[in-house]
C-alpha cells in the first residue's frame, strides 16, 4: 500500500511570460522535486528540467533510497547543468533553485539549494524545513537589518548558491518524520513569496472533504489573487494513514 498521497500544480503566473519552474513527481521511487530556473526564457526552463530529470535518472538507477544517493543526485545535477550551459552559448547563466524529496519509509530526506522551500504542516502546525541560501538570509539579516529596510534592499532577490552557477556546491540536507495525515508542501518563491504563511497554513489545514487537489488549487488561486508576479509551483505530499 502506498504511504504517501501526492499533487502538484505550476502556472506562469500573471505577469511572467513562460513558466521557469518544473515539478517532477514520480511516486513509484518515492521522488518529489521541484526547481526554479533561471537565466532568460530558454535558460531557466531548461536549467529547471535538466537538474530535476538528472536528480530522478541518478536515483532510479541507484536503486536504492538513503540520503547519500539524493545528495550525489543534486551533486550530478549540478555537474550536468554546468556542462549544457558551457556548451551552448545561448544557455550561458542558467541555473536553478531545487528541493528533491526522498520518502524512505515514513520519513523524507530533503535536498535543497537556494531558495524554493519545504514546509511541513502537521499536529503542531505549518513550519518551515528548509532555510533560504539568499543574501537576505545569510547576509542581511546576521547584519541585523530590519524587515523594511530587507524588503528595499538591491540584494534582495540575489541567491548565494544555485544549481549550474556555483562550482562548490552547498546542499541543505534535512529529515522529517511524517505522521499521519502530516502534509509535506514543496513551493516556489511565487507562492512563499507572494502568499502569507498563516494563509497557507489555513489552507493545508482546511477538511470537512476539502482533497489535497482542492487545497493545491486553492493555494494557486491564492497566488493569484496576491498578482502571481512570478511564476507559482506546489508539490504537496501527504502521509496516509
Amino acid at each position: 500500500m502506498d504511504m504517501f498521497s501526492h499533487v502538484s500544480c505550476s502556472d506562469r503566473g500573471l505577469v511572467r511570460s513562460n513558466n521557469q519552474d518544473y515539478c517532477l513527481v514520480l511516486p513509484e521511487i518515492g521522488l518529489y522535486i521541484l526547481a526554479d530556473g533561471m537565466g532568460g526564457a530558454r535558460g531557466g526552463e531548461r536549467a529547471s528540467q535538466l537538474a530535476a530529470e538528472t536528480v530522478a535518472e541518478v536515483v532510479r538507477s541507484a536503486g536504492r533510497r538513503d540520503a547519500s544517493v539524493l545528495l550525489e543526485a543534486v551533486e550530478q545535477a549540478n555537474r550536468r547543468v554546468r556542462a549544457e550551459a558551457g556548451n551552448d552559448a545561448r544557455l550561458e547563466g542558467m541555473g536553478t533553485t531545487i528541493v528533491a524529496a526522498l520518502a524512505i519509509g515514513n520519513e523524507i530526506a530533503i535536498a535543497s539549494v537556494g531558495d524554493s522551500r519545504a514546509y511541513l504542516y502537521d499536529k503542531g502546525g505549518l513550519r518551515l524545513v528548509t532555510e533560504d541560501q539568499t543574501w537576505v538570509r545569510e547576509v542581511g539579516i546576521p547584519l541585523g537589518l530590519d524587515e523594511e529596510s530587507l524588503k528595499r534592499h538591491p540584494m534582495r532577490h540575489v541567491l548565494t548558491m544555485a544549481i549550474g552557477v556555483n562550482t562548490e556546491l552547498t546542499i541543505r540536507y534535512y529529515m522529517v518524520h511524517m505522521e499521519p495525515p502530516a502534509v509535506l508542501m514543496i513551493s516556489s518563491d511565487g507562492l512563499h513569496g507572494v502568499v502569507p504563511q498563516p494563509e497557507i497554513e489555513s489552507i493545508l489545514g482546511g477538511e470537512n472533504g476539502t482533497t489535497l487537489k482542492d487545497k493545491c488549487e486553492a493555494l494557486m488561486r491564492c497566488a493569484c489573487d496576491a498578482g502571481a508576479p512570478d511564476n507559482v509551483s506546489v508539490v504537496l505530499v501527504q502521509a496516509l494513514s
